[in-house]
């Protein structure tokens, strides 16, 4: 393409931005400025977990593990070979990143950067170095609060991270592999990322080159505000490959306000397990889309349970805040402190409600490890399902569960590839409950052909939905 037609090109691009609205992206910014201003709040944060030091003296009599004619006493004594005389077992020490939030030494950063840490050292922009002390840490949020012994320390501004949107700047400071001081820029990806592991908390994604070492650091936008702290990559190989996600600030500072004034965060709990809502779940519930967080599971004397929330719902709202998927909910119920009073809304087999619950405290899970039978027989029925009375030892097993039947056999194709297996037990059908062979009989032949169905199954003591569309009759 010569530059005459090049140029030609590009004024018609131009044209054609113009006539939509859209902005003209005229340059990359600058961003000297925002680093000079908020580097100096940006600290490196060391850590060492102290070993089991031996001294040669106190090794006299003590069994080596490594005291084997495959190692050389030279060796054994003189290198650092574990568990030679005098070695016992090393430190271990680890780095990342942190800044400062208030200029009398209070520090935010990851909870996995400090997590057994025996020692935390915290060094400055100026290079000065402080011990700091740990106020508090948090695993589910993976927030954590230092203070050192200073004052009149540099500070950065917190920031609005509910107004970020994607394709904005943002701009990370920190210390990968231990350079500290490094600054990479990116755009935001996408907001509200969720995880297994960390389900309360809606993670920033952005593209920003994030690596070992900038956990805990500032992500901040083009005002120098913090809008997020950087947590964790996506990666194969352990490096940066642009899937990195950053903690919202407000998830943050809510978490720091309770350590600091009570030394660990407390978080309300509804009392629901939930699940996503597919395309046939969604017609399976009368919903006009696939929307919301299914209510797999309702924990008995829960808040839910007193509210009334059942299993089958499809919760639409809470505090009157969007749920467009499962994910949604967790963030939402966990960033208030038990006993809040709150709204929720649910769409039941397409009929709309509105719930309120008085939150409890959220308390570790338990989930218990069930076997099933291994026999088979019972009836065939249009679902394309086999099922059997679950015996009285298998009832017992599954802690006495009301009603239900258990799947001796899958003979559907889209029942097995929708996750329904042998051993399942199958509690409710399209909301309508399972008490026995015989409703589960009755039910299936009240089901339209070719309609999908929601089934409610437990499985090893979990209970979830699946929805699946059975074939239509020849």
């Amino acid at each position: 393409m010569n530059k005459r037609l090049l140029s030609g090109f590009t004024a018609v691009v131009m044209l054609l931005v113009a006539g939509t609205g859209f902005a003209k992206v005229t340059g990359l910014p600058d961003f000297t400025s925002l680093v000079d201003e908020s580097v100096p709040a940006v600290v490196n944060i060391r850590v060492t977990q102290f070993g089991d030091l031996v001294r040669p003296d106190d090794a006299e009599g003590m069994e080596n593990p490594h005291d084997s004619e495959e190692i050389p006493e030279f060796f054994r004594r003189y290198f650092d070979v574990p568990g030679a005389p005098g070695r016992g077992t090393p430190d271990r020490e680890g780095a990342g990143s942190g800044f400062i939030i208030e200029a009398d030494g209070y520090i935010m950063t990851n909870h996995h950067v400090i997590e057994n840490a025996d020692q935390i050292i915290v060094r400055l922009a100026d290079r000065r170095e402080f011990e700091a002390e740990l106020i508090g840490s948090d695993p589910l949020s993976d927030i954590a609060l230092l203070k050192i012994d200073v004052d009149d320390l540099p500070t950065l501004k917190l920031g609005d991270s509910d107004a970020l949107r994607p394709g904005e700047w943002v701009v990370a400071i920190g210390s990968p592999f231990n350079f500290e001081q490094s600054v990479t820029a990116g755009i935001v990806s996408a907001k509200g990322r969720s995880t297994g592991q960390q389900q309360y908390v809606p993670f920033i994604q952005t593209d920003v080159a994030i690596n070992r070492g900038n956990s805990g650091g500032p992500l901040l936008n083009m005002e120098g505000e913090v809008v997020g702290i950087n947590s964790w990559i996506l990666s194969s190989g352990g490096g940066y490959m642009g899937l990195s996600f950053s903690i919202p600030i407000e998830t943050a500072s809510a978490a720091v306000r309770q350590l600091r004034e009570h030394g660990k965060v407390s978080r309300g709990l509804l009392g629901v397990q939930v699940g996503a809502v597919d395309r046939e779940m969604a017609e399976a519930l009368d919903l006009e889309r696939p929307v919301g967080a299914l209510v797999n599971e309702v924990n008995a004397g829960s808040a839910a349970d007193e509210a009334g929330i059942r299993p089958g719902d499809v919760i639409l709202a809470f505090n009157g805040i969007t749920i467009e998927s499962s994910g949604d909910l967790p963030p939402l119920v966990g960033s208030n402190p038990p006993g809040t009073k709150a709204e929720v809304q649910v769409s039941r087999m397409g009929e709309e409600k509105t719930f309120t619950v008085v939150l409890d405290a959220l308390e570790e899970d338990e989930q218990g490890n069930l076997l099933a039978s291994d026999e088979g027989g019972g009836q065939s029925n249009a679902l394309g399902l086999q099922v059997e009375p679950i015996s009285a030892d298998m009832r017992r097993a599954l802690g006495e569960p009301e009603g239900g039947v258990l799947l001796a056999r899958v003979e559907s194709d889209a029942a097995y590839r929708a996750g329904l297996r042998r051993g399942d037990v199958i509690l409710m059908i399209n909301n309508e409950a399972v008490a026995d062979v015989e409703s589960f009989d009755r039910i299936v032949a009240s089901l339209s052909p070719g309609k999908a169905v929601a089934l409610r199954v437990m499985r090893e003591g979990v209970t979830r939905f699946i929805a699946y569309t059975p074939p239509a009759a020849d």
